[in-house]
């Protein structure tokens, strides 16, 4: 849908005293961090200061679910230290965040909230549930910059920007990451709609490797204990939990890995497949960034865990890489020990990545002489824009035309079809390959049907 340009109430001449009354006000909420005066705009023009900018994160937080409390911590620190250096070429940067519960209703009314406060993007944000939260924006609208990924509607509304290739490139990538080496694959994936999609995703990185389709392993999204999927999953690749041999050895493991995507449960599965195998050596494992982390590699036990020589797919280079860094100043300066943001966490790279479209939107937007930033002059650049977006080597310059879209079956919003390999070793995750891998050929020849 096209945006309309938003306009802003002007402050009456006839009535001085309301006026000098709500410039006071304005001054004082400017102050403290809190804009949200109707009649800045107009105060803009008398004054000089730029019109602010507003916008919104959200993301799930104390659910049993998926959790990305660093995301919207991670904008909130941002917003923190742009404004530290003037705003956004002058434009203070207002960032609204919202707890979506892993709720289809309460995702949906985040989306509204945007609306009402007047948010002319969101940006950097985690929902699985783009049917809902995409229809009050599209209404506005509104640009939705640099979501996950975590839901279809990211990679198929006009209205959406993505940054990486979702929950898409990274099966692809990691089923191809896992070609090499494994003969026979499980996949241990969510009891859901959005897990209904991994198999054919992982299976179109194998296929294009020469290998079988995986033995896909229905989990619950919010198990305690998978006892019952690891060993279906170890019987699935012909690995029984209790008897198998060792890869180096010969035994009857060789070439059998299991891969396990579950969000932030990931952890207790694998909890699980510790337990049956104390007593026996280990297949090979694998899964995704975002359900495996540098946080969940300390948690089990770091070179002595089960993760110790898995195969990770990624969006962006490892943690470590020294493109990283201004991020990493940012959090130690403006996020005041906020222990919700691990830097190595993808929800608060992406965000940071997705902050960093942003300001380079509003840059170009003010270079062009468009002193009023609105979600329509924000699609317009984002639509037609003739610069591409360096995010500083963190992923391929991005640009949104229609040229730029992929030609990815199920996901035509895509522009970034790349990926980073990385491995745990000695507990930690390093790279396992310089540079990224581009999977797109691999997402357009996917087998639906796998």
């Amino acid at each position: 849908m096209t945006g309309r340009r938003r306009s802003f109430p002007r402050p009456f001449s006839s009535a001085p005293t309301v006026a000098t009354a709500s410039a006071a006000a304005c001054t004082a909420v400017l102050a403290s961090l809190l804009s949200g005066c109707g009649s800045l705009a107009g105060a803009s023009e008398g004054s000089g200061e730029k019109a602010p900018v507003t916008v919104m994160t959200w993301a799930p937080e104390g659910t049993k679910a998926t959790n990305m409390p660093g995301m919207p911590a991670m904008a909130q620190a941002y917003a923190r230290w742009i404004n530290s250096r003037g705003g956004i070429k002058g434009h203070h940067l207002r960032v609204l965040t919202c707890n979506e519960h892993n709720d289809s209703v309460t995702a949906a009314h985040c989306a509204q909230r945007a609306v009402d406060e007047g948010a002319v993007a969101v940006v950097g944000s985690y929902s699985q549930f783009g049917r809902s939260f995409m229809s009050p924006l599209e209404v506005k609208g509104i640009p939705f910059i640099g979501g996950y990924g975590a839901s279809d509607e990211e990679f198929e509304s006009p209205l959406s920007y993505p940054v990486n290739g979702g929950q898409a490139s990274l099966l692809a990538g990691n089923g191809r990451q896992l070609a090499r080496d494994c003969k026979r694959v499980a996949l241990v994936r969510p009891d859901s709609i959005q897990g209904d999609q991994m198999p054919s995703l992982l299976n179109s990185g194998l296929v294009s490797g020469s290998r079988h389709p995986a033995k896909d392993i229905k989990a619950p999204e919010d198990g305690t204990d998978y006892s019952s999927e690891v060993n279906r999953a170890l019987d699935g690749v012909g690995a029984d939990p209790v008897v198998y041999g060792t890869s180096a050895a010969g035994g009857k493991a060789t070439g059998s890995c299991v891969t396990a995507s579950l969000g932030d449960h990931t952890d207790a599965f694998f909890d699980s497949f510790r337990r049956l195998q104390e007593e026996s050596p280990k297949v090979q494992v694998a899964s995704v960034l975002g359900s495996v982390g540098q946080s969940l590699l300390n948690r089990t036990g770091g070179s002595a865990g089960p993760l110790e020589g898995a195969d990770i797919t990624g969006w962006y280079p490892v943690a470590h890489d020294p493109r990283w860094q201004p991020m990493r100043k940012v959090i130690n300066d403006f996020a005041f020990g906020d222990n919700r943001i691990d830097p190595a966490d993808q929800g608060v790279q992406t965000t940071w990545i997705a902050y960093t479209v942003l300001r380079a939107l509003v840059g170009q937007l003010d270079d062009d002489g468009v002193e009023d930033i609105t979600s329509h002059a924000l699609q317009t650049t984002l639509d037609h824009g003739d610069h591409a977006i360096d995010t500083g080597g963190l992923t391929p310059k991005l640009r949104w035309r229609d040229d730029d879209m992929l030609a990815v079956q199920d996901f035509p919003r895509i522009v970034n079809g790349t990926v980073t390999y990385q491995v745990v070793r000695d507990g930690e995750l390093i790279a396992a390959r310089d540079g990224f891998v581009n999977v797109t050929k691999t997402l357009e020849r996917r087998r639906t049907d796998s």
